[in-house]
Order: structure tokens, then sequence, then C-alpha cells
């Protein structure tokens, strides 16, 4: 359980992730934009990694305040990825299920999904060793706009 302080930490922590996800994400934006040469952005899709567990409230908050006023109009939409772990042990492939973790270790992983292989087990042989097939990071998808000339 949680104390009270430890969750504020948590929330502070939570959201600076989030934001500096989306600042991230601004900037790689820009810089494609630029580079393909786009006059204007309509839209732009985004992959996340359900193994990220960002909070895309905040996060789809965070990308609106930032975009830089030759982004104004931008509209972001946000797909999110189901994770998938295998085995290297046994070969079995399964889901990544956060209900099964304590809120801790959820925020554990939030911040550094490479700890998972510590509080993740497989469910057929209890091994840790297993890689992340998908659902983890974050990406852009597509960028949809008017190009120059």
């Amino acid at each position: 359980m949680l104390s009270s302080f430890k969750l504020w930490i948590l929330t502070c922590l939570l959201v600076v992730h989030e934001w500096a996800l989306a600042e991230a994400v601004i900037s790689a934006i820009s810089k494609l934009a630029e580079r393909e040469k786009f006059r204007r952005l309509d839209e732009v899709v985004l992959g996340v990694g359900e193994l990220q567990q960002i909070d895309l409230q905040i996060f789809k908050l965070a990308l609106d305040q930032l975009k830089v006023p030759k982004f104004e109009g931008l509209r972001f939409r946000i797909r999110v990825e189901a994770a998938e772990l295998k085995c290297r042990a046994c070969g079995k492939s399964w889901s990544f299920d956060r209900e099964m973790l304590e809120e801790d270790v959820r925020e554990m992983i939030h911040f550094i999904p490479e700890i998972s292989h510590a509080y993740l087990k497989c469910p057929r042989c209890g091994s840790p060793d297993f890689e992340i097939l998908k659902g983890r990071g974050v990406w852009i998808r597509e960028i949809k706009g008017e190009k120059l000339g």
C-alpha cells in the first residue's frame, strides 16, 4: 500500500514524465515536418506501447499545450498497441496484464520498462527471461498535412 506522500510523488513524476515524452514528440514532429517540407500539419497519429502505461489524458494535454504556433490546428490521435511478450525459455507468448501488478510496480515499469523483467514471469514456466515483441515505446505512425510546392 502506498502512503499518500509516495502517491503524491509518483503523481508528480508521472506528469513530468508524460510532458517530457510530449516534448520529445513535438521536437521529432518539427524536425520531420521541416525535412519533409510540410507547409501545414493537420493530423499526427502516434503509437504508444501498452507497456509504457502512459496516462493518455496527461500526454494529450501536454501535446496540445506544447504545440508550436506553426502547428496551430494540428490534431493528435493516439493508438495504443497491446504488449506481447514471449518467453525465451519455453517459447510461450502472452499479453501484459497491468492489473496483476501492485501499483508501485506498475509505476516502476511505467518509468523504466526494462525493469519489467524483475517483476514479470512467464505464466507457463516462471522464467523472467522474455522478449517484448510489441507494445513498447512511443512512435510517430502517420503524419497528414500539406507539403510545399
